[in-house]
């Protein structure tokens, strides 16, 4: 006989045998029991809590041959057979394989036909949300009222999906997920039945990795015994599921809480050894705060699911209420951002720094949670002492150290007061006269009161301090230095001219300038003496002295306008007339001289009107004109004379060209490969298979040509 799954072998067969779901299963004995039958039932739920196991024991209730009851026999022809996957009359239908409106209309044709066998035919619609839209429309008449022998029940993962119609017309019931708790204890019981060694560690990782599944406890289960040879041990299983052994995450906390960096580093040095999820160990790390946090607020609330409940208490002894807090918020906020750090072990090793470096001060007065009585000695900690008086609930050697003597740990302490101190060459607080320096006023002595603080305190550094001079009579001579320059400034010069000084010898220095300055002339700074003047540009000219200065603000509107002209180049409209001639000329030259840029792009958008032997007339767009200037031509020019070999005269004249030009006949070309591209996606049979089977649509923005060549950019 072949091997059968512990989760198809131990899948129950009645109401009795179900692991949790109280809720549903008391409404639904009470309703076979009084024969209050509806006509369709809704469950809804995770994967792996019991959806078609109730349903087919609720087809076993309705046709079982004692009679419609909630405790079947299991033992006639109806229950074996439906036990077995071949009962004629329940029709399991998977929803997600038959989402058409054909399949729903075939399904409602056979509706009407009495069952073969049993008392009623029972529909079981699995994954009922995958339907579409027209199945459910077409389900909804048959589902309000079905035949008197048709019962309909449906399973789905997602009732959100399902339209209000469908909901209202079924009795829904929402199961539950299954606890680890719950999923401990019938993991006990089937390996006891099974005869199976276990160890109860390994029960609680495999009831924690389920993640609220009893389907996926016992598959998982499978895995453990042939991992672990016939066995499931909590070594195997951790070392299957990949997860974290927690005497190293007591080992982190440890290290963090005696303030140790080195052994900090050490324990994370021994976790990279398993090449952990750092993210995961994060997680463990907030886990165990956690229930260090309910343990310092309510002991017994404490489980035992992990084999650490004396450690966790040991750990609630040993931190104060308002450091697991911290802890966690700076873990938690670490895993957030441990994704951005460079290595995930890098950003894992500076959470726990910053957790060690940004902790509380330790004090004597460091307030320590008294835990309540759990049945063990309970901690008596007086509010004015440390925790070193109460009695420790069974701590380990290592947080017993942490306990009753904390080690002293890097932590950002409060700077001491700093007493401003005059430097050697700076006057006395308070003198009676002022130093007689040429670039200050003479202005009354204030005296300065010590409790006032400098503006600015220059950073305290150990040096042997200089003596200060007290009295102005033992300040050495100063001389006038020129004032420096603001690009290398002095650190430690003596700030001796105020903002209103500056800004004083700013304004002389400003009218003595404007002085020399005609009223009626804006300034023009002289030119530059250079040893070789700049090529002549025809574009350049030299603005007029009289110029009225109000008239610059036309000048910036006119070059604002022309660098706008240049960003957005204007859109290309087709040409009045196909290139012929010496336009088509032009056409067949553009792609060969050897131009590019603003240059290529002034001769993209010309044509050529007319040749005089060495004399040649092109005609300009007038709406790329903000592009065009004389160096633009010469260069076009000395291009057709690299071409040619010879020179040629080139006029070029600011005139809209009436037949296509080398820009427009590309655009042209592009606009036909795009055209010819959508329809051959209009006219593909599988597109059109996909529109009218699917209701798909197309996208024409996406659609490009595949074999477009690169077009040359004007």
């Amino acid at each position: 006989m072949s091997y059968q799954v512990l989760a198809r072998k131990w899948r129950p067969r009645s109401f009795r045998e179900m692991v949790g779901q109280t809720h549903v299963l008391k409404a639904l004995i009470n309703a076979l029991d009084s024969q209050r039958l509806h006509h369709a039932y809704l469950f809804t739920g995770t994967r792996g809590v019991g959806k078609t196991t109730i349903a087919r024991i609720i087809a076993k209730c309705l046709n079982c041959e004692t009679g419609i009851t909630s405790s079947p026999c299991g033992e006639c022809s109806v229950c074996r057979e439906i036990d077995e996957g071949r009962f004629v009359d329940l029709i399991e239908i998977d929803a997600a394989s038959r989402t058409k409106v054909e399949d729903t209309r075939e399904l409602l044709d056979n509706v009407q036909y009495a069952p073969s066998r049993g008392r009623f035919k029972v529909y079981l619609i699995d994954e009922v949300h995958m339907l579409s839209s027209h199945s459910f429309n077409a389900l909804l008449k048959t589902l309000e009222e079905p035949p008197p022998y048709v019962k309909f029940i449906l399973a789905t993962t997602d009732p959100q999906k399902l339209p209000a119609t469908i909901l209202s017309r079924c009795l829904q019931f929402s199961l539950k997920n299954m606890t680890p708790e719950r999923v401990v204890e019938h993991l006990t019981h089937v390996l006891g039945a099974e005869n199976i060694p276990f160890e109860d560690d390994a029960l609680w990782l495999l009831g924690r990795a389920a993640d609220g599944s009893m389907r996926d406890a016992m598959s998982l289960t499978d895995q453990a015994i042939a991992f672990g040879e016939g066995k499931v041990l909590a070594t195997d299983v951790r070392a299957m599921l990949g997860t974290l052994d927690h005497g190293q995450v007591y080992d982190v906390l440890t290290a963090l809480i005696d303030g140790d960096a080195r052994s900090l580093l050490e324990a994370v040095r021994h976790l990279a050894e398993q090449g952990p999820d750092w993210s995961g160990v994060l997680s463990e790390i907030l886990n165990v705060l956690h229930r260090v946090a309910i343990a310092q607020a309510l002991p017994e609330g404490v489980d035992n699911g992990h084999g650490d409940r004396d450690r966790v208490l040991a750990l609630a002894q040993a931190l104060p209420a308002e450091d697991v807090q911290f802890y966690y918020q700076m873990g938690l906020i670490g895993r957030r951002d441990l994704p951005l750090a460079p290595d995930p072990r890098g950003g894992f090793e500076m959470v726990l720094l910053r957790m060690l470096a940004f902790r509380p001060a330790d004090s004597e007065n460091a307030p320590r949670q008294p835990l309540k009585s759990v049945g063990i000695n309970p901690a008596t900690v007086d509010s004015q002492t440390t925790v070193a008086g109460a009695a420790p609930v069974a701590p380990t050697p290592a947080l017993t150290q942490a306990a009753v003597a904390p080690a002293p740990a890097p932590v950002m302490a409060m700077p001491a007061p700093v007493v401003p101190v005059a430097p050697a060459y700076a006057p006395a607080p308070a003198v009676a006269e002022e130093v007689d320096l040429p670039w200050n006023e003479p202005k009354a002595a204030q005296p300065v009161s010590a409790a006032e603080p400098e503006p600015a305190v220059a950073p305290v550094v150990e040096e042997i301090p200089e003596p200060v001079l007290d009295t102005v009579a033992e300040q050495p001579e100063l001389t006038p230095m020129p004032t420096p320059a603001p690009a290398s400034p002095v650190p430690d010069a003596p700030e001796v001219e105020s903002q209103e000084q500056v800004q004083a010898a700013a304004d002389v220095v400003t009218q003595a300038m404007l002085e020399h300055v005609p009223d009626a002339a804006p300034y023009v700074p002289a030119p530059m003496e250079r040893d070789d003047e700049p090529p002549p540009d025809d574009d350049y000219y030299e603005p007029d002295i009289d110029i009225d200065p109000a008239s610059f603000a036309y000048l910036d509107d006119l070059a604002h306008e022309a660098v706008e002209a240049v960003e957005k180049e204007p859109e290309l409209l087709p040409a009045a007339k196909p290139a012929t001639g010496l336009a088509a000329d032009w056409l067949d030259l553009f792609p060969k001289l050897p131009i590019s840029g603003m240059t290529g792009s002034i001769a993209a958008n010309c044509t050529l009107i007319a040749v005089d032997g060495d004399n040649w007339l092109l005609h300009l767009d007038p709406a790329h004109s903000a592009l065009f200037n004389s160096t633009q031509q010469r260069r076009l020019n000395d291009a057709l004379n690299q071409y040619h070999e010879r020179t040629i005269n080139l006029s070029i004249e600011l005139i809209k060209p009436e037949q296509e030009t080398p820009a427009q006949a590309a655009a042209r070309r592009r606009a036909d490969r795009q055209r010819q591209a959508e329809a051959s996606i209009q006219s593909d049979p599988f597109i059109q298979q996909m529109l009218q089977q699917f209701g798909a649509i197309i996208r024409e923005d996406t659609i490009a040509p595949v074999d477009a060549p690169v077009a040359q950019t004007p």
